[in-house]
């Protein structure tokens, strides 16, 4: 046996009969030979982490708009704090941990630059729609072409709204991001001044931990707890409709807030921009989208290119095509 299959028996061993086991992948679009040191999902997360859409998250905005000091979450640090999460929670239920990795750092490769106001923006404006979690698929499929499992790809695209994964571990994945969201973007909000730890529902911080640290561990806690053998994930519904309880007050104070959103219009007016630009300059984009345009509509490509930016790319760009510079 090489080292793949001996990890491969390992998962067979000791994991639940219920977790996603390498060896019973539904496999890739396309077949190729297996690696002999890595299983399929470990291939996956490191087709992820040498992507150039992963280095990009590095400069896209989590919530807080081009912030002026290095401790707020970009979307990368939102990446890492997920995959933490997930996996805290798939090794408390003895679930796939490299599956829950690989899922956890692909599943926002497709998050454009500014954040859910940029993603809006590009939805209102490109006939096809537009939705980050669809865009991450693509990112993967076509753009980057990761050749990725089925069951990656899968929880890619079912991490957001009222999909669901056909995996445990693509579960775990919709519970990890929402705890790391509302965890951070709580933490990040106080950094800025927007509320204090003692303006946070006592109704809700009584239930769920009175600091950062604790309300993640009472959620990572209360999964492991509440889904048994792994065959069912859940939160108890005291945990539950508390975590939806703070979302709430992250949404009144935060995600619509004046003071956060000060900035979202200019952001819009950005990517309004650029896509009408490139929409009627298709040359002008990079050698590999103007490639693309032979096969897919001008309107996918114009929003790939621009949902793969960062933020200071945009910005940048966008300065140089369309504000004047001094003569010299």
């Amino acid at each position: 046996m090489n080292y793949r299959e001996i990890q491969e028996q390992r998962e067979l061993d000791t994991l639940s009969p219920f977790a996603t086991k390498s060896a019973d992948s539904k496999g890739r679009l396309t077949n190729e030979p297996k690696c002999d040191q890595r299983t399929d999902f470990q291939r996956d997360r490191d087709r992820v982490i040498h992507s150039k859409a992963f280095r990009r998250l590095s400069h896209k905005t989590q919530v807080f708009l081009s912030p002026t000091t290095d401790h707020f979450r970009t979307r990368l640090t939102h990446t890492l704090e997920v995959s933490q999460i997930g996996r805290a929670i798939a090794r408390g239920l003895l679930l796939n941990e490299d599956l829950e990795e690989a899922l956890a750092l692909s599943h926002d490769l497709g998050h454009t630059p500014f954040g859910h106001t940029g993603e809006r923006a590009l939805n209102e404006i490109c006939p096809l729609g537009f939705t980050h979690y669809e865009q991450s698929l693509r990112v993967v499929d076509t753009i980057e072409k990761l050749n990725l499992t089925f069951e990656v790809r899968d929880g890619i695209v079912n991490h957001a709204g009222n999909n669901l994964a056909e995996t445990p571990e693509g579960i775990i994945l919709k519970f990890a991001d929402r705890i790391a969201y509302i965890n951070h973007d709580i933490d990040d909000a106080i950094r800025a001044g927007v509320f204090t730890e003692a303006d946070l529902p006592q109704s809700l911080t009584d239930i769920l931990g009175k600091s950062h640290r604790m309300r993640i561990n009472t959620m990572i806690k209360d999964i492991v707890e509440n889904s048994g053998d792994g065959s069912e994930i859940r939160m108890s519904e005291q945990v539950y409709e508390a975590m939806l309880g703070l979302r709430s007050f992250m949404f009144d104070y935060v995600y619509t807030s004046k003071f956060v959103k000060k900035e979202d219009e200019k952001a819009e007016n950005l990517i309004f921009k650029l896509y009408e630009y490139f929409s009627y300059n298709k040359d002008k984009m990079p050698l590999e989208y103007v490639e693309m345009l032979n096969d897919f509509e001008t309107a996918r490509v114009v929003t790939d290119y621009i949902a793969g930016m960062t933020d200071r790319y945009a910005i940048n760009l966008f300065e140089e095509l369309f504000v004047p510079k001094s003569f010299s």
